[in-house]
């Protein structure tokens, strides 16, 4: 079976692909039946480039990109790479909070400057607690859950709000509006869909209480960037960013910013977790293969 994928997955697994080659849809290919892909758009254009298409495994959770309902109309499965993720993205999540509110990154780039030439000084690059401050989870599933886990570790105070309110003695609930008025450190878990885009937009970037840090290690367009954008030039909030509205493009204005740490997308890029997605995304493109079911199917 020919398998087109827009990248090398990293880890052993990759090397029981047969017959896979790299490359880009940019050319009509009846040979191709299976199509891997790190969440890149899969459209109607795409698929009838591929008119022998049988499977889009892609390489991540989110599958915002793809879009399922036109592949399930021309037969064509969809899969993801869901559970082995959770821990390495709430570990960056964590990482981002740690590094906004402490200010390592600031401290980093000052000693490396040649920056820092006393000994010490009370008041050099003061941050704010993460042990003991109040976090407002928006999205309680699977990575979101990690993330309150860890914080309990912090002692922190763990807020969540989602469509639906849960039994769950890891956070309190609340509104969207008032979580985002009372949390410290805000950190997103939603999925991208026409409901979260835009979800956090100028009026509810305002509810922020001065000093407050919100991270996102879901999709950038959850966020209306251009208020983001606006608010940290202000300097009246923080932010921990992986993640952005047109990647790989980030905003001119947050590069020089110091109240903003900038990560490239990095929520699952461990070894471990990488190598653990590739594995799942070959054994779909080996069941189909073999005609057995596919093990993590999307439905339109």
């Amino acid at each position: 079976m020919k398998v087109l994928s827009t990248t090398r997955l990293p880890g052993p697994a990759w090397d029981e692909l047969r017959d896979v080659e790299i490359g880009r849809p940019i050319e009509r290919r009846p040979d191709v039946e299976a199509l891997i892909v790190p969440n890149e758009t899969v459209d109607e254009h795409v698929l009838g480039l591929l008119p022998s298409l049988r499977l889009v495994a892609n390489f991540s959770v989110g599958y915002d990109r793809i879009d399922v309902a036109a592949c399930a109309a021309r037969g064509v499965a969809v899969t993801n790479t869901p559970g082995v993720v959770d821990a390495a993205t709430a570990d960056l999540a964590m990482a981002l909070m740690l590094a906004t509110r402490r200010r390592l990154v600031e401290g980093d780039r000052h000693v490396r400057a040649g920056g820092w030439t006393t000994p010490w000084f009370a008041g050099l690059f003061l941050g704010h607690d993460v042990g003991g401050a109040t976090l407002g989870i928006v999205g309680l599933g699977r990575i979101g859950s990690a993330v309150a886990r860890r914080a309990r570790g912090f002692d922190m105070r763990v807020l969540y709000t989602q469509r639906h309110e849960v039994e769950t003695d890891l956070a309190q609930y609340r509104e969207l509006d008032a979580l985002l008025g009372e949390a410290d450190v805000v950190s997103l878990h939603v999925p991208l869909s026409a409901e979260t885009t835009g979800l956090i937009d100028a009026r509810r970037l305002a509810l922020l209480h001065d000093g407050a840090t919100l991270v996102n290690t879901a999709r950038g367009a959850i966020i209306d960037e251009d208020a983001l954008v606006a608010e940290l030039v202000s300097g009246r909030i923080s932010a921990g960013l992986d993640v952005y509205a047109h990647e790989p493009q980030v905003p001119e204005e947050l590069w020089s910013l110091p109240n903003v740490v900038l990560a490239p997308h990095l929520g699952s890029a461990t070894i471990e977790t990488r190598s653990a997605m590739a594995r799942i995304v070959v054994d779909n493109v080996l069941a189909l293969e073999r005609g057995e079911p596919l093990l993590t199917p999307v439905s339109a």
